[in-house]
């Protein structure tokens, strides 16, 4: 079973912050009165500290990874074995599932719904290239300089950029796939995914090119 750790922790770590996600955005969208801003900053400090509290809990048995955007730049990095990459993405996209499924549970929702919002557009796919290169920037600069302070960076990081980008920072494969599957407020429209995820590679490539530049070079120096 011990080998199995990291990916149990992948697995319930992406199951939380996916009925955090969904759970607070339902929530947020129930007491706000039709007011969006107000929703949508109960669903941010929600997730924000959920981030902050899993990472810490977790991250000293997987990594926390919890994104297989993550995951592909640890093991491009050399600081997970690529053998262990498809397993933690298999992990996380359960866990993704799993979370959106009991985020519904708990609200009386369908299990099984499909997301009718569209999130299109190019301002919507510069900003999930944008929120991953951010999320990315953020983790390795405090593996290079702050490791203690992970936790925070992220929490803080995605709390400012579901603000500052106009997709509300889903940077996460796994996440874009199983928010297809619930119609609510922290939605996307099946349609809208491919797209997303092209994005968000795009902003991987570039994260990990300016981090060896920022952070890799002096590692080795």
């Amino acid at each position: 079973m011990r080998q199995y750790r990291d990916l149990l922790a992948e697995f319930v770590g992406t199951t939380l912050l996916l009925a955090t996600v969904i759970g607070s955005g339902i929530m947020g969208e129930q007491l706000a009165g039709g007011n969006t801003a107000l929703a949508l900053l109960g669903n941010t400090i929600a997730t924000g500290a959920i981030l902050y509290v899993l990472i810490t809990v977790l991250g000293p048995i997987s990594g926390a990874h919890f994104n297989p955007v993550v995951s592909f730049a640890v093991c491009a990095t050399k600081r997970l074995p690529w053998p262990r990459f498809l397993p933690y993405v298999a992990a996380q996209v359960i866990g993704a599932l799993v979370g959106v499924w009991l985020a519904h549970a708990m609200f009386d929702l369908p299990l099984l719904e499909i997301s009718t919002k569209q999130r299109w557009g190019t301002g919507q796919w510069v900003a999930e290239a944008t929120a991953t290169f951010g999320l990315l920037l953020a983790i390795f600069g405090g593996i290079r300089f702050n490791a203690a302070a992970i936790p925070a960076l992220v929490g803080f990081y995605i709390t400012a950029a579901y603000w500052f980008t106009a997709s509300t920072s889903f940077a996460n494969p796994a996440v874009t796939m199983a928010r297809a599957l619930s119609n609510t407020f922290a939605g996307i429209a099946p349609d809208s995914v491919l797209p997303f995820i092209a994005a968000q590679a795009v902003g991987t490539a570039c994260g990990l090119l300016v981090c060896s530049v920022l952070f890799f070079k002096e590692e080795k120096a």
